[in-house]
């Protein structure tokens, strides 16, 4: 097993002495009233979602680093298998959902009659989507083969569903569509992981479609890299780095968007900056911002003209910085976070992004949109797929505070998959996907997973019983 398969297929490694819409026809409506999760109705009859977790995380300071890497001497490194501490109580699957936190961009984008200015408002969805990743150290549940989730917001018009359709690779699918029949966001993502010692480089690969259907257009792009620093001893942090090329396969209009690396004195960090062009490669806007927190777009002339002034006036600090800056052998130092985004004069605010809870820090610095994805909502049992992760023991055990559970149940799950897995190699039986299949990606031709349909048409006694 090599070190990819080694973290996806990851033993717990803890035991517990060593902590120190406008509806779709065939949309369910939820009815029941009864208390989940300690929500209940409000006076007028509307229930309302949660705006925190039922525990609060528990302390990662208190986790003797010791305690664990004793027990892997003599181990490579990035063989290393990160204990349940260091979770958040959300599936993987549940993590690509955030990606629709900010679909009010892509409505916007759809009543928009000018194709640069529906580029505009696609770039913002495409930084948004990975805006939640900020400062969330934490590190998802790997989904179990076969696993599902789903998400319906009547508010926001849309609804999701997504599905882990490979375990080695690990695949994870999902298609999202307009309850209006305004757009549809589909792709897959395989995580490619990459480790260099003392952090860890994912890269999301697989392909984002964004079809705009009154306009007949589709958008593709694939999201940044993105680090985790620090992830063996030190403080964690993130950043995300690379080019985005997002293209409108209709009209042959691009938006290349640099994320750029944090650099040696941190004056880079966070922030995005880029362009749109038309298919003569003519710029019409720059977008500048930052992907945790606003991005803006200015026409070209305007923006290069600030640079130039900028430079002028604006004195060297490098060499200050680098006699304050220390380094270390022992860890990657975050620097300190630079001033936020200043508005060029002419800019147009595209998207900003929205204050995080001021309990945050204490719930894996989840977002308002994080805190009720794995809220289990009144009604749901017995209606959504029993391969929903929002059912899986280990995560809710986590999510409720009792990490022993959690461990225990996440180490059960996972032997209860290799044993599948076992079964299925000594009858020679593949596995089936039960709501993706294989096939290519229609604007761009590479690999790709295509909804098949059906899953809301809520017929699940094929469903093999995972949990």
């Amino acid at each position: 097993m090599n070190s990819e398969e080694e973290f996806y297929d990851a033993e717990t490694g803890l035991e517990s002495d060593d902590s120190c819409e406008v509806s779709f026809k065939d949309a369910c409506v939820y009815e029941s009233k009864q208390a989940v999760n300690g929500n209940v109705p409000s006076e007028n009859g509307v229930w309302e979602r949660r705006t925190t977790l039922p525990a609060p995380m528990f302390s990662r300071i208190d986790f003797s680093v010791w305690g664990f890497l004793k027990k892997c001497i003599g181990m490579e490194l990035s063989k290393i298998t990160m204990p349940i501490v260091f979770n958040e109580p959300l599936s993987f699957l549940q993590r690509i959902t955030e990606y629709m936190e900010h679909t009010y961009l892509i409505h916007k984008a759809c009543t928009l009659s000018d194709s640069i200015e529906r580029m505009q408002f696609v770039a913002a969805f495409a930084i948004s989507a990975v805006a939640s990743q900020w400062d969330r150290t934490g590190k998802p549940f790997n989904p179990l083969l076969g696993e599902t989730f789903e998400l319906t917001r009547d508010e926001e018009g849309y609804r999701m569903i997504s599905e882990q359709v490979s375990h080695h690779p690990p695949i994870s699918a999902f298609y999202s569509e307009s309850l209006n029949q305004d757009f549809s966001f589909h792709g897959s993502i395989y995580p490619k992981l990459k480790f260099w010692g003392k952090s860890v480089e994912a890269e999301p690969k697989g392909t984002m479609t964004l079809e705009l259907s009154k306009h007949r257009e589709a958008y593709t792009w694939t999201n940044p890299m993105c680090c985790v620093h620090n992830v063996i001893l030190g403080k964690l942090w993130i950043e995300q780095y690379g080019t985005v090329e997002i293209v409108n396969h209709r009209t042959g209009d691009k938006c290349v968007l640099n994320f750029k690396p944090c650099g040696m004195f941190g004056k880079e960090l966070h922030r995005v900056e880029g362009h749109i062009q038309d298919k003569s490669k003519k710029k019409h806007r720059v977008i500048y911002g930052k992907w945790t927190e606003c991005v803006y777009s200015i026409e070209p002339k305007v923006y290069e003209a600030n640079k130039k002034a900028e430079k002028k006036s604006g004195g060297d600090s490098k060499k200050h910085k680098q006699e304050q800056s220390t380094g270390s052998d022992d860890a990657d130092e975050m620097p300190d976070v630079q001033e936020t985004v200043t508005m060029i004069s002419g800019s147009t605010l595209l998207w900003r992004i929205a204050p995080r809870p001021p309990h945050s820090t204490q719930m894996y610095n989840f977002t308002n949109f994080a805190m009720t994805l794995n809220e289990l909502e009144p009604g749901m049992i017995g209606v959504i797929a029993p391969t929903d992760c929002r059912l899986r023991p280990d995560i809710r055990a986590m999510e409720k505070g009792d990490i022993d559970t959690a461990s225990r149940e996440k180490e059960r799950l996972e032997e209860k998959q290799r044993a599948a897995r076992r079964e299925r190699a000594k009858d020679e039986e593949e596995w089936s996907t039960r709501w993706f299949q294989q096939g290519n990606n229609p604007y761009t031709g590479a690999p790709d997973w295509i909804y098949k349909g059906g899953y809301f048409d809520r017929r699940y006694s094929h469903l093999p019983e995972i949990y």
